[in-house]
């Protein structure tokens, strides 16, 4: 679009479905090169990645002609593509519905890449489903826990996120776009 300027910096954090921990370490820097080529095909900007072995993080400088569902749609779809056709895990692999996205200024980036650069220490201390609930607070985002995590089956039931929202059918929308 001629004459369209933006500087729109957004974290997105997705997780495998059922929160399982199955992403292997040892293909984890194939898989970030190879989301990073498709956001790069999509002619989006990564600025940095990051995975545990049940979700990842991406720092993404997005255009104003792409939809941010349309991108993370694509790269959960074409990550559990190479996933499942390289067999890096028993069964069939899946990203849980959804995601959550953080918008940023430009004078936080150099906080949010150390903060995604640093998730094997971060989740010393604290779980994806502590990180995540504190990321929903701290933005200010409503959610009904109901829709934040499928259950991890036949595992611990998830504690922390007891905080119900609003109905809004925009923020539930938001967070399982």
């Amino acid at each position: 679009m001629a004459n369209t300027y933006t500087q729109i910096y957004l974290q997105v954090v997705f997780a495998v479905q059922g929160r399982a921990s199955i992403i292997p370490k040892a293909q984890q820097e194939e898989l970030h090169k190879f989301i990073t080529g498709v956001v790069t095909n999509r002619s989006q900007k990564l600025i940095a990645i990051n995975s545990m072995p049940d979700h990842v993080h991406l720092l993404v400088g997005l255009k104003a002609d792409c939809a941010l569902s349309d991108l993370v749609r694509d790269v959960k779809a074409a990550s559990s593509k190479l996933i499942n056709e390289r067999h890096w895990v028993v069964g069939r692999f899946a990203w849980q519905e959804g995601f959550g996205a953080f918008s940023y200024s430009h004078s936080q980036l150099d906080d949010v890449i150390r903060y995604i650069a640093n998730q094997e220490q971060h989740h010393a201390k604290k779980t994806f489903a502590e990180e995540y609930r504190e990321f929903l607070e701290r933005f200010g985002v409503d959610f009904d826990p109901r829709y934040v995590f499928k259950p991890v089956e036949d595992g611990p039931p998830l504690t922390g996120l007891e905080r119900v929202s609003t109905d809004s059918p925009i923020n539930r929308t938001a967070l399982q776009a």
